[in-house]
């Protein structure tokens, strides 16, 4: 589900779990690996976490999963994601998110704990929508957004559930730089090596 590639300085960690990479709690292990991994590997300096799936960076948590969980996984399934989201946000090294395609809830919440966040051009949408099942953000949204967006711009995506388009997410500050699609991946990787040497 989940690969880690190093090139150069360069860590690359890749989401694979058709169709949306919706995670669970597997997911949410190898994730943690793969932190852990680039954490502690001196080599490498900065990470580009992306996903492998043409439409989705992630679609957030398998709520099927979820709800076949019983009260004490679903507690233990969130606390992991909490640790392996504050590792990825306390890290002296940079992680750029590259968002290839849609970023949803539990995924947008990955994306809020890198310190950048780029995006390819294209139609699909950015945001938690979580309220549409009755739910708030649970890891860490609630804190990261307003950070990045102000307090009434996260209020306002947090209860209304909707989503935004790259072009609006840049406008925001949810997102940082936005990049052709095709080009997405490898104008990323070219900042975060431009980075690995200063």
């Amino acid at each position: 589900m989940i690969s880690l590639e190093r090139e150069g300085a360069v860590g690359q960690i890749s989401l694979h779990r058709p169709p949306a990479n919706a995670y669970n709690q597997q997911f949410a292990l190898e994730l943690d690996e793969a932190v852990e991994t680039v954490r502690a590997d001196d080599g490498i300096q900065a990470a580009v976490l992306t996903s492998t799936l043409p439409r989705f960076f992630s679609a957030g948590a398998d709520v099927k999963f979820f709800q076949a969980s019983t009260l004490p996984q679903k507690e233990k399934f969130i606390l992991r994601m909490h640790e392996v989201l504050r590792k990825i946000e306390l890290t002296p090294k940079v992680f750029i998110a590259a968002i290839n395609g849609h970023c949803l809830g539990g995924g947008m919440e990955i994306a809020l704990a890198c310190d950048l966040r780029f995006a390819a051009a294209g139609a699909y949408g950015l945001g938690q929508p979580e309220i549409s099942l009755g739910i708030l953000p649970g890891n860490g949204g609630t804190q990261r957004l307003p950070r990045l967006v102000g307090k009434g711009r996260a209020l306002d995506l947090m209860i209304t559930g909707r989503t935004v388009p790259p072009d609006e997410a840049l406008s925001i500050g949810l997102v940082d730089r936005i990049f052709p699609a095709e080009e997405l991946l490898a104008k990323t990787r070219e900042y975060a090596d431009a980075l690995t040497k200063r």
